[in-house]
């Protein structure tokens, strides 16, 4: 179905697709509140319309226009800016488009669930947009007088999703005996008691681990026994961006299976405090300045020299993909997960879970370490409805040399590159299912990824634009996945950066250099293994300032 904004020239509505983040919900303990499936839906089911201006407001408690006061910030168009216009303690933003739906289709149009807002609250409406050849205004009304409110440039002021119009009147509500629908006071109760125990359990043992202090039933769309609910249960929407939003929304980047450059602006340096940081940041603006000139590509190659990758791509700090360089190996061939299981069945090895209901699951990924048996790990992953919650990443390697030794026959070495020492020589491994995430992030040493099993894709940003990342701790952004559409809005200094894709075929290897920024999702089940133990200085991480 085609959801259209048309637009008058010089009308330009900043739209993106909703979030599902919260402030609030940020801030709860352990961010527990995005363990409830149903808000982070009601977050997400929609598109937002941001504020083109900052502006603070305020109402003495009057009914007349002129008792609400708008002062929008220095130099703001007064076109784009709030105004008082039908008093009752109201003002209105003016929308910049001609929404049409399909026929029988309405817009519901409001503020942005589960985002409350101090003194004042969003007015909702039902709009029938599939034939309506006028404009509308989204409207907010003071709920205390004598209490200044701002909006802040760019912050959501209008909330907006298709409904269909008949629906509602063809529905027949009733309130009926439980004892009509034998099947589901069954579920209900077997659920209910399947929660007692596991509350009255959990309050005796407090679990180590966020993940193992809730059931995820419903989150998994599973009932109590285990069986799946709807085919079409959904733990997160994915909605598209509107076209032609080039000004505030980034673009996901095209996917072949060599990386291919994207557009560059001019960089804008952005001073921290003190003449030195300024200086830093003007030398990585002037420097991408230049290597936005004549962009590079990062190659692919099937051949290279120890010479030669150390002067273009180690020491040049730039990535490099080497087709089929693992491909003869034992592991690409032979692993799947019945062999794993197989081969190490009831070790226990240590794993992350309880990703999905932690949004910075990579920031706390001690609070995520989970042991189990080998086996049960692999029957998780292989579930249809795995996706990104339960990981073995490199960060678990430590703990899981023993138990995956049955396996490091079937590794070979690439002693052109790295060192044969015993410490490292397996590598560190990452074991999950299509749709396992790492968000973006940029590590402390060189890495050679080799890929085994299925197809991953990386989105990489070069060290150079580290200033406009983002980069609020340690080697980590604010920016989990910069392919996410609607990004611009939120982190307008995005806009125009240059990003890298590459997909990884199993026996392809890739060099991540330092400080190269990237994300990493996993397409197929898929086995990867990284080394950090290069014939070359690696140790970068000593001078880290965090």
């Amino acid at each position: 179905m085609e959801l259209n904004c048309y637009v008058y020239p010089g009308w330009a509505p900043r739209i993106r697709t909703a979030s599902s983040s919260r402030e609030w919900m940020d801030a709860t303990p352990e961010r527990f509140a995005y363990r409830c499936l149903p808000l982070n839906i009601a977050n997400s089911h929609g598109w937002e319309i941001l504020s083109p201006c900052g502006f603070e407001a305020e109402w003495n408690g009057g009914s007349r226009v002129e008792d609400v006061t708008v002062r929008p910030d220095p130099g703001t168009e007064p076109r784009v800016a709030p105004v008082a216009l039908f008093g009752q303690g109201t003002f209105t933003f003016h929308v910049e488009g001609l929404f049409r739906t399909a026929e029988g289709v309405d817009l519901w149009v409001g503020g942005s669930p589960n985002a409350a807002k101090d003194g004042v609250a969003p007015l909702g409406g039902i709009i029938e947009t599939d034939w309506t050849p006028y404009s509308f205004t989204m409207n907010w009304r003071f709920t205390r007088p004598g209490h200044v409110i701002r909006f802040e440039e760019n912050e959501p002021f209008c909330f907006f999703f298709p409904v269909e119009r008949r629906l509602i009147e063809s529905v027949e509500p009733r309130i009926a005996p439980i004892e009509e629908h034998p099947e589901l006071k069954r579920q209900f109760e077997e659920w209910s008691a399947s929660r007692d125990a596991f509350q009255q359990a959990v309050a005796e043992t407090r679990p180590a681990n966020p993940s193992e202090k809730w059931q995820k039933f419903y989150y998994r769309g599973l009932n109590a026994d285990g069986s799946r609910g709807a085919p079409d249960h959904r733990s997160k929407l994915r909605l598209k961006d509107f076209a032609c939003g080039e000004d505030f929304h980034h673009e996901t980047p095209a996917a072949p299976s060599c990386p291919v450059a994207q557009p560059v602006r001019q960089l804008e340096a952005q001073p921290k405090d003190g003449p030195s940081a300024d200086k830093s940041a003007w030398i990585l603006s002037s420097l991408e300045r230049l290597r936005s000139m004549a962009p590079r590509r990062i190659p692919c190659r099937t051949e290279i020299s120890r010479e030669a990758f150390l002067a273009e791509h180690y020491a040049a700090n730039f990535p490099v993909v080497l087709q089929g360089a693992v491909r003869d190996w034992p592991a690409v061939q032979r692993w799947n997960p019945h062999y794993l299981k197989d081969m190490i069945g009831p070790q226990i090895v240590e794993v992350q879970s309880g990703r999905v209901a932690d949004e910075d699951f990579e920031r706390n990924m001690d609070g995520h370490r989970t042991a189990m048996p080998f086996a049960e790990f692999i029957d998780l992953i292989c579930q249809p409805d795995a996706a990104n919650d339960v990981y073995m990443t490199a960060y678990n390697s430590g703990a899981n040399q023993a138990a995956m030794a049955a396996l490091h026959p079937d590794l070979g070495f690439l002693d052109q590159f790295l060192s044969p020492g015993a410490e490292g020589r397996h590598g560190m491994a990452w074991i999950g299912p299509a749709g396992t995430f790492t968000p973006l992030h940029h590590d402390l040493t060189n890495n050679l990824f080799l890929q085994l099993v299925g197809r991953k894709q990386l989105l990489l940003v070069a060290p150079g634009q580290t200033p406009r990342l983002y980069n609020d701790y340690h080697v980590y952004s604010r920016v989990r996945d910069i392919a996410e559409a609607g990004l611009i809005a939120r982190f307008p200094d995005l806009d125009g950066v240059h990003v890298h894709q590459v997909i990884l075929q199993p026996g392809d290897a890739f060099f991540i250099p330092v400080g190269w920024w990237h994300q990493v999702t996993a397409l197929d089940f898929s086995i990867s293994v990284t080394h950090t133990n290069f014939i070359w200085p690696n140790d970068f991480y000593q001078d880290h300032p965090s």
